[in-house]
């Protein structure tokens, strides 16, 4: 079945709700809701240049991936999804934004991704990766001449381990990987970036 992007937006909406009420249903049974964090730049700053498209060590499109953590997620937890994007983009026109890193089928036991993941469809801990540069990490790269964009990094909790493999168009395979997820949320955690490419 072949998803549109009308879909992903309701899927996406479908999912914070979901996710809403799963970190409000922990928390009540005396857990805490999960945190995502990095030690690379404090929530809702500037994103170094080190991990960006504009780092000149950088690939073209691509960039040294950040290493992010997260605590202990709700019981039940078989994996966990990664998704960063850029907010501040509507691609071709529509209400897709822009895809720089999925990474899921992450192992239940993960609780970090660690800085510098390797270009491959298949990281070393087993999870797949994609975006829009192709199978790697893609570092935040706005243009120097506007504002800076929000680059939101996202972590879920699933009770299932998803049954997509990594597809040739990155964005058909988030909308597969992000509809698989319904319904299967138990928590999420979210972590903000800015950046835009120095003058």
């Amino acid at each position: 079945m072949r998803f549109t992007r009308v879909t992903l937006a309701l899927a996406t909406t479908f999912v914070l709700t979901a996710t809403a009420l799963a970190n409000t249903a922990h928390a009540q049974a005396g857990g805490a809701p999960m945190r995502l964090s990095t030690t690379a730049f404090p929530d809702g700053t500037e994103i170094p240049v080190r991990f960006t498209q504009a780092n000149p060590n950088a690939a073209p499109g691509e960039g040294t991936s950040p290493a992010l953590t997260w605590t202990e997620p709700p019981a039940g937890t078989r994996s966990f999804i990664l998704h960063m994007q850029d907010m501040d983009v509507a691609r071709n026109g529509t209400t897709d934004t822009q895809l720089h890193w999925l990474v899921w089928n992450i192992p239940a036991d993960a609780r970090t991704l660690l800085e510098g993941l390797p270009r491959g469809a298949t990281l070393p801990n087993g999870a797949y990766q994609v975006s829009a540069t192709g199978p790697v990490y893609r570092g935040p790269g706005a243009p120097a001449n506007g504002p800076p964009h929000h680059y939101l990094f996202e972590i879920y909790a699933l009770d299932t381990v998803i049954a997509e493999n990594p597809g040739e168009d990155a964005f058909e395979t988030r909308e597969r990987v992000l509809a698989a997820a319904q319904g299967h949320i138990l928590g999420k955690a979210s972590y903000l970036g800015l950046f835009r490419r120095p003058e």
